[in-house]
């Protein structure tokens, strides 16, 4: 199963939701998980946020080396499961792709962006915890 997580530039929200989930995947000692990210206006190649970065370690996560990436038709013919950061996401989403491939965490996770270190550390608890709730939804190849 491949799944993709979702938001703006791929360089906060998607890139920390990318590593928390699969430490969670690897905790589960689940390896038929493919988990990757990527940004609908994202510069390609641009450096995760330093924050993002340091705000998933304390979950053990090393997303240091991420660089964004632009969703692509070929990312999205290869993608199982959507996990997007807004409802804004998914309606962009929903017009390329089956709207039950489509997932919103947490009912919406707030844009860090800009942030300060406690912003991004609020905003990695938050989607972690949306993680650990909706797991069963992420993994299901169920339509909803």
């Amino acid at each position: 199963m491949n799944i993709l997580f979702v938001c703006t530039g791929n360089t906060c929200r998607s890139p920390m939701a990318e590593g928390i989930f699969k430490k969670i995947v690897a905790d589960k000692k689940l390896d038929n998980i493919n988990v990757s990210s990527a940004g609908l206006f994202a510069m390609s190649g641009d450096e995760v946020a330093d924050n993002a970065a340091k705000a998933v370690e304390r979950f053990g996560c090393d997303i240091s080396l991420h660089r964004a990436r632009r969703i692509t038709s070929y990312v999205l013919d290869e993608t199982d499961k959507f996990v997007c950061m807004t409802s804004e996401h998914a309606t962009s989403l929903a017009l390329y792709v089956p709207r039950e491939k489509i997932i919103v965490l947490g009912g919406g996770i707030p844009d860090p962006y800009g942030g300060n270190l406690e912003t991004y550390l609020t905003c990695a608890n938050s989607i972690r915890t949306a993680l650990l709730s909706q797991f069963d939804e992420i993994v299901s190849e169920d339509a909803e």
